[in-house]
């Protein structure tokens, strides 16, 4: 049952975005705040989507968390779900993602539209400098930089592998940095067509001031989005049809009592 219904939402959620971006494409031409409306409206059908079908169900946490201006958000990342789904939890998003990503059609017009912040990854110092400064406009437009520390998905309960470029703009704008965690991987896993019910939750944690030294921060932004994210985890192993555990996830975390 749980592959005929996972099998039925990947066919609705790829028609359904589909749609989005064909009957939508109008608002290429409308003011990007109009655009912006659009993907959460997508982000809001695709989640209401996997509740009904699938019986996957999101719950956000720690809302009243979020500075009222600007911030940088860095947050975990397990799932093709994080990407529609931490849309409609801000105000004004602008993503960072990569710059290939740019040159799909529909997809990255409108991801230009939206004015995500798109990086080079293969040129070194001067792809943080134009990250920098891209995020500084965003940041003047009193939007969230959401920024995935580890550029990639991860499994769940995996060994984190932090990369550089979120400390360059933890630093660069001066900004809170506010940790984000999140157990999307478990019920919808990287790599795999089956969506298990059960609930998603996305935390958002205690803001950082700005200022602290490099290390420092990093440890602390680290240290914070690893234990919610092990905390979560361990809340969804101990329900009772929790989803599979992937390997790492077993291994990591300890069960709650």
């Amino acid at each position: 049952m749980v592959l005929l219904r996972s099998l039925a939402y990947f066919v609705v959620f790829y028609v359904n975005t589909v749609l989005f971006l064909v009957l939508g494409s109008w608002l290429l031409l409308a003011p990007r705040r109009w655009a912006m409306e659009g993907l959460r409206l997508h982000g809001q059908t695709s989640l209401w989507w996997l509740k009904t079908i699938c019986g996957t169900h999101l719950e956000v946490r720690g809302r009243d968390k979020l500075p009222a201006g600007p911030c940088l958000v860095a947050s975990k990342h397990q799932s093709a779900l994080d990407t529609f789904a931490l849309i409609p939890v801000f105000r004004d998003p602008a993503m960072v993602m990569k710059a290939e990503l740019g040159w799909i059609p529909f997809y990255g017009w409108f991801s230009h539209k939206f004015r995500h912040i798109f990086v080079r990854r293969d040129k070194g110092p001067s792809a943080l400098k134009a990250l920098i400064r891209d995020a500084r406009d965003r940041a003047a437009q009193k939007r969230e930089i959401v920024i995935f520390p580890e550029g990639t998905r991860r499994p769940p309960g995996a060994p984190p592998d932090y990369k550089p470029g979120f400390l360059a703009l933890y630093e660069g704008l001066g900004l809170p940095c506010v940790p984000l965690a999140l157990n999307s991987g478990l019920f919808w896993p990287r790599r795999s067509l089956m969506r298990y019910p059960g609930t998603i939750v996305i935390e958002i944690l205690e803001p950082i001031p700005p200022g602290l030294p490099r290390a420092q921060a990093r440890a602390v932004i680290q240290e914070r989005i690893e234990t919610a994210c092990a905390l979560l985890i361990a809340e969804a192993r101990a329900k009772p049809n929790p989803p599979p555990l992937p390997e790492a996830a077993g291994k990591s975390v300890p069960v709650q009592g």
